[in-house]
């Protein structure tokens, strides 16, 4: 599998890696997946993160593998999660909704442990990651977000603009440029899948006029 760290092509003086290409042009297709609410953004992800998790793995990152086999499993979970159909709409996609203030306050203080505790462990093993902080953000982003995506909850696409403003500049720092070419692309698609579940979440918790059809 030495051929996916190899070079693809070079593209504004950055070197290009097929795996690195590869993965996130799979990733990229789970993310609009995920914006169509399609079930099928999970076995997408699950794939992406092998793709990635092989590549992570041969260049010795192990921080950054170790976060694909987290990324797999709630992929894994995720599809789990959706296909129970329990607040399945009429055409059979997932129903999506603002979190409560428990959820989010949940969400924002496991961001903030976790974070700690997974930028405490890659200090004190720095063979772990290259870049101890900023990588345990995006790893515990990343977790986050999906699990908020697996819910239905709105917040899922907050969770990937954050992750998304540190993860441009470490991806081009570490050596996988197209990681940070695509992460811009994730942003404008973040922006609309954002705009779209908004919308959708709102005509959801919209009453029902009392005599009208259900």
């Amino acid at each position: 599998m030495n051929w996916l760290n190899s070079e693809a092509f070079t593209l504004f003086d950055q070197h290009i890696k097929w795996s690195d290409m590869i993965g996130n042009v799979i990733g990229l297709l789970g993310l609009a997946l995920g914006w169509r609410r399609s079930i099928w953004t999970w076995p997408v992800q699950f794939v992406s993160g092998l793709v990635l998790f092989t590549a992570f793995a041969t260049a010795h990152l192990s921080g950054s593998a170790g976060k694909q086999i987290v990324v797999m499993a709630v992929a894994a979970w995720g599809f789990w999660q959706w296909n129970r159909g329990r607040r399945q709409t009429q055409d059979g996609t997932i129903a999506v909704r603002f979190a409560t203030g428990l959820e989010r306050l949940l969400l924002v203080g496991a961001a903030v442990v976790g974070t700690l505790a997974v930028g405490g462990l890659f200090t004190l093993y720095p063979s772990l990651s290259w870049d101890p902080w900023p990588d345990a953000y995006i790893f515990v982003g990343t977790v986050v977000a999906m699990y908020a995506q697996a819910r239905g909850m709105v917040e899922f696409w907050f969770a990937w603009l954050l992750v998304d403003l540190v993860g441009v500049p470490l991806n081009f720092a570490n050596g996988f440029a197209f990681s940070g070419f695509v992460y811009v692309i994730y942003g404008a698609l973040v922006l609309w899948g954002l705009r779209d579940w908004w919308l959708r979440s709102r005509t959801a918790a919209r009453p029902v006029p009392e005599g009208a059809p259900a």
